[in-house]
């Protein structure tokens, strides 16, 4: 499959370097989930077989740069997709588990050891890490889905 690319970023995370980047010329409506993402695709880096550097180049202004960090804080595993809004409780024990994890997680109260969290994630990763946490975790509901209430 080839792919042209605006790229913005090299990214480590997980123990891989991760291309992050805008594709062109290509039909969303074809290729994509979710045809409407307005978020940068993401390949890892030693999974790409060829690649080739063009000599055209593109500006980004400046209100419209890519921001890592918060990129960072909202993306788990490096899935990308759609902003999610996501609720769940975790128990006392996890709580600095789970701030650590997810950089946007805000402790909305606290109920019998169960610490009530709403978060904001890009894509599906989050919901494997949240099966990855066992009973330490449950109640997990998406509130918000690219915009859209669930």
């Amino acid at each position: 499959m080839e792919r042209r690319l605006e790229p913005l970023a090299i990214l480590f995370s997980e123990y891989y370097f991760y291309l992050v980047g805008f594709i062109e010329g290509i039909n969303k409506e074809e290729e994509f989930k979710n045809a409407d993402d307005p978020f940068p695709t993401i390949y890892r880096i030693d999974r790409i077989k060829k690649l080739e550097v063009l000599e055209e180049r593109f500006k980004i202004p400046y209100a419209n740069r890519f921001e890592e960090g918060e990129f960072r804080k909202r993306i788990q595993f490096m899935y990308g997709g759609k902003l999610r809004k996501v609720r769940f409780s975790c128990q006392g024990e996890a709580l600095e588990a789970v701030l650590d994890r997810l950089p946007t997680a805000k402790v909305l109260n606290e109920d019998n050891g169960f610490y009530v969290i709403e978060t904001e994630v890009f894509g599906e990763g989050i919901d494997m890490w949240v099966r990855s946490q066992g009973e330490r975790i449950k109640d997990y509901i998406v509130l918000q889905n690219g915009g859209k209430n669930e």
